[in-house]
């Protein structure tokens, strides 16, 4: 965990110290070596083995392996003095107040006078932590509770100590925020704080429940999962992950922290996880828990489950219910929810959901004062930190405040004193909407508003204050201040489709009229998918090539329109930007990649080409890179290789290893900030007197050389059999078209001229029996197929 908080560290510009206890005892092959203890490599050896473990680590830690150059490997003996020249401590060792108060009595003989320290435990006392300890170190500590893995968990959970000053846990925000990316609540010093206390409550009566119900695991995750706004790991995938040892630390961590008998008798070990304890069945560290991967001579590995009532494990099984598949049609995570709960409030499944809900939610109706001071943090931390799309509160807006409040007191359940006074007072939710679309939040019996911060801009509010310009079904214009509009997807998965096609071509119109610029951007889970594969399959498995061909037409038409545009044009994509979200990109004038985005032009996964423009981009790349006379074929061979193994980037930052970022680019590591950061980017390039590439614009090209060049690499893989018959027929037609076709060497030819060569190239794949297999497999599984 510390590695991985010293990686993210990095990853946000800081040089980070790196230390671990000097090793005991000298391995094999330090005595091979003829090392001693007392060898600098050997007493740094534990932090430089868990920085050099950080480049194999899955998923990455790092947005850029090259970003391990801001570490440097240390020890706690050696090293300690220079502490006093730090401006943060990050305590992050084992999870026992003891090893804590004593590495922090080092850290404290050693800080400087304005150090801040911070512990990184999941929920010790903090206040226990800083006794002891002078005036000073106790001003400046408190507890900063990453999530893990720290890159990709949003969470930090604040937590003041007794003295802690309030400028030290403003500062903290600040840092978390601003320059970590991070999301910051703030939460009371209470057994696991916020997120692991509620989290881990919701999963014990999830077990509860399923006894009650008589549910197998198979049965529980197919309901716990995004039926109701959660992760695809649900409850006991999630729990392998977590471990069953760390989640019973935390669960005996409550009870013998606290002085509530209903408390302690809730968060009482199950059962059925002493069970798999005393087994060693923790879950994915120890190779099974309540899911194990078999492997089967000569054929895939098989996920099996356990079954509790006889401690064996089965074949995985896929759950089918009327109210499971009114979930999974229903749109967004509030509908899909009360799909489950009121299709059939008869279903034994809906009342396994209703009882597990209702007893989280009051649950954390019961702890607000307690754990936090509002329900946004709540909500915020289940969000940040279990990744649920919607917090407690929002869930229970969402099935309805009033409704489920009535059933729950004809049910018997005692309400919370606060919300039974917030009904009274005549309000139907905890959530509302204020002037302007501003959001509000019930605090303290009124509504309040939420702080927004000035560099966030929010669709979703610009929407709901009536700032819709034109909109269909696929996408929507969204005036986003400033004289700046947004193109925003929202069509399933945001796949660009028809309805996104004709909301471009409009949207280039109107901002071409009456705007300063244009940001594409959007606030979906993903910033788009790719191409609607599904509409393109049903065309070439019924022969109708003229309608694909027409599509493709369009497609390439309106990413021209983009580029061609009188006006300044960024695009702002966040997490999967694929296939064509990478090539509704390439047009813009400047890209600003959230820190999370996984980039690729990756249409040879389903036996395509890009061509939407994205090889006719890629080939325009090669020849900027290259110059008016420079050599070609390195800038070529690179983008070849990266669209031909349909390689993503690991983060924002990653795009430029992959040949697909230009000088122009860039990424933020605060994601939300990236709307925000492309407007700006719009005006300046406004103010800046704006001027659109010409039409006429020619790209040098390598021509038959470079083609030759191209496949003679392709042939030589597959006579290596390192790629199939069919990837090598992919190959030879994308070097085809990034070279140029049958140019000469080093001609100038018009973007008209690549664009038709993608697309011809596309609608002869397409025709390809095992493209459209290919293309089936990916929709049926959601992976590659290699045939």
């Amino acid at each position: 965990m510390g590695a991985g908080i010293a990686a993210h560290l990095a990853n946000a510009g800081m040089r980070v110290l790196l230390l671990d206890v000097p090793p005991t005892a000298l391995t094999p092959e330090e005595v091979r070596a003829g090392r001693t203890l007392a060898d600098p490599a050997v007493r740094n050896r534990l932090a430089a083995g868990a920085l050099a473990a950080l480049e194999k680590r899955q998923p990455p830690p790092l947005y850029d392996k090259a970003y391990a150059s801001r570490i440097t490997a240390g020890n706690l003996e050696d090293d300690l003095a220079k502490l006093g020249d730090v401006e943060w401590v990050i305590e992050a060792v084992v999870e026992r107040l003891d090893v804590k108060r004593d590495v922090l009595g080092r850290i404290e003989a050693a800080r400087g006078p304005a150090t801040i320290v911070t512990t990184n435990t999941s929920g010790l006392s903090v206040a226990a932590m800083a006794e002891g300890r002078g005036e000073s170190f106790r001003n400046y500590f408190a507890a900063a509770h990453f999530f893990n893995p720290p890159r990709h968990m949003k969470l930090v959970e604040l937590v003041a100590a007794p003295d802690t000053a309030p400028a030290v846990l403003d500062r903290l925000a600040a840092v978390g925020e601003r320059q970590l990316g991070k999301g910051i609540v703030i939460a009371k010093d209470t057994p696991n704080f916020i997120a692991n206390r509620i989290g881990t409550y919701g999963m014990l009566v999830t077990i509860h429940a399923m006894r009650r119900y008589g549910l197998t695991v198979d049965e529980v995750d197919a309901l716990t999962g995004p039926a109701m706004g959660r992760p695809g790991t649900a409850t006991f995938r999630m729990l392998d992950l977590v471990g069953l040892d760390t989640l019973l630390h935390v669960v005996d961590n409550v009870r013998e922290r606290s002085d509530d008998e209903l408390e302690r008798a809730a968060f009482a070990r199950p059962a059925e996880l002493e069970a798999l304890a005393a087994q060693g069945w923790l879950g994915e560290k120890t190779g099974q828990g309540f899911y194990r991967k078999q492997k089967r001579e000569g054929k895939a590995s098989v996920i099996e489950t356990l079954d509790l009532a006889t401690m064996s494990y089965g074949p995985k099984r896929t759950i089918q219910s009327p109210i499971i598949e009114a979930a999974k049609a229903a749109k967004g995570a509030g509908a899909k929810l009360r799909a489950l709960l009121y299709t059939d409030v008869n279903d034994r499944y809906a009342q396994f959901a209703w009882v597990s809900l209702k007893e989280t939610l009051l649950y954390a109706a019961r702890q607000l004062g307690t754990i936090a001071d509002t329900i946004v943090d709540i909500d915020h931390a289940l969000v940040w930190g279990f990744n649920w799309e919607l917090g407690p509160f929002e869930l229970w807006d969402a099935i309805g405040l009033e409704r489920s409040v009535q059933r729950m007191k004809a049910e018997g359940d005692e309400i919370p004193p606060w919300v039974e006074a917030w009904l009274a007072a005549g309000h139907g939710s905890f959530y509302g909407t204020g002037s302007g679309g501003a959001r509000q939040y019930a605090y303290r019996g009124q509504f309040r508003e939420i702080e927004v911060r000035p560099e966030v801009i929010s669709l979703a509010e610009c929407k709901a204050a009536g700032r819709v310009v034109i909109g269909n079904a696929g996408a929507s214009l969204v005036d986003i201040g400033d004289d700046v509009a947004c193109l925003a997807f929202h069509s399933p998965h945001n796949a660009i489709g028809g309805d996104i096609l004709s909301m471009i071509r409009q949207s280039a119109e109107e901002v071409s009229r009456n705007w300063r610029g244009l940001v594409i951007a959007n606030e979906g889970r993903h910033f788009c998918v790719g191409a609607n594969v599904m509409m393109l399959l049903m065309e070439a498995q019924n022969g109708d090539y003229d309608e694909i061909d027409e599509i493709i037409r369009r497609f390439q038409d309106c990413m021209l329109s983009l580029k061609r545009l009188a006006r300044p044009v960024v695009a702002a994509p966040h997490r999967m930007t694929l296939g064509g979200g990478v090539e509704a990109c390439l047009p813009a004038d400047a890209v600003i990649f959230a820190a999370e985005t996984y980039y690729g032009l990756v249409e040879t996964g389903v036996g395509l080409i890009p061509a939407g423009g994205g090889c006719k981009e890629a080939a325009a790349m090669a020849a900027w890179r290259a110059g008016a006379e420079g050599e070609l074929q390195p800038h070529l061979n690179l983008l070849f290789e990266t669209i031909a193994m349909a390689k993503t980037s690991a983060s924002g930052y990653d795009v430029q290893r992959i040949g697909l970022a230009r000088p122009q680019d860039r990424a933020v590591i605060q994601g939300e900030t990236r709307i925000y950061e492309a407007r700006r980017a719009v005006l300046e390039l406004d103010r800046a007197g704006y001027m659109p590439p010409h039409e006429d614009t020619r790209i040098r090209v390598a021509g038959r050389e470079g083609r030759a060049i191209l496949q003679l690499a392709v042939e030589a893989m597959r006579l290596g059999s390192s790629i199939s018959a069919h990837d090598a027929l992919i190959g030879r037609k994308l070097a085809h078209v990034l070279a140029g076709g049958d140019a000469p060497p080093g001609a100038l030819v018009s973007e008209q001229y690549l664009l038709d060569l993608e697309r011809e190239a596309f609608l002869s794949l397409c025709g390809e029996p095992l493209t459209q297999a290919r293309m089936s497999h990916m929709l049926a599984t959601g992976k590659p197929l290699r045939n």
